[in-house]
């Protein structure tokens, strides 16, 4: 049996390495969230378009153009000021975040609380250096990571 020699083996190590990345699991999760995340977005886009913008033409009432000023000519769409479409894009934001939070956050910190990790959750606390005053010191620290002065104890 012959063995195979690879003219480039960098190509080979680096094609190794991408496969790998692309393979690491918090890789696929951030893809997989990202589709679903595209997934809601369609389905709250297409809720703010057909049941939010006709509620909030209505109330421009008469044969407007939509919710909003008219800085012109009567009946310009170029010079009218569409408050109408700001709200709209508002509520999709706040629905859009609220379906995220309820249906990926939510049910990821559950998942994740089951496998005794914490995610999401209050940042470390942290101290200031009296000496150099940098502001990102465990609050366990006794020695600063920075200039290396001896830190005060903190009352628990």
């Amino acid at each position: 049996m012959q063995r195979r020699v690879t003219p480039f083996p960098e190509e080979v190590i680096v094609l190794k390495g991408f496969k790998n990345f692309l393979m690491r699991g918090d890789v696929v999760v951030v893809a997989i969230g990202l589709m679903v995340a595209l997934a809601f977005s369609t389905l709250v886009k297409a809720f703010t378009d057909t049941i939010i913008n006709p509620i909030l033409s209505r109330f421009q009432g008469g044969g407007g153009i939509g919710l909003g000023i008219q800085l012109g000519d009567k009946g310009n769409p170029k010079t009218f000021l569409d408050i109408g479409t700001f709200l709209s894009a508002v509520i999709y934001f706040v629905v859009f975040m609220a379906v995220l939070y309820f249906f990926i956050v939510l049910p990821y910190k559950a998942v994740m609380a089951r496998q005794g990790q914490s995610v999401f959750g209050e940042p470390a606390a942290v101290k200031t250096c009296p000496a150099c005053l940098s502001d990102d010191l465990p609050a366990a620290a006794t020695k600063c990571k920075y200039c290396a002065t001896d830190q005060p104890a903190v009352a628990t």
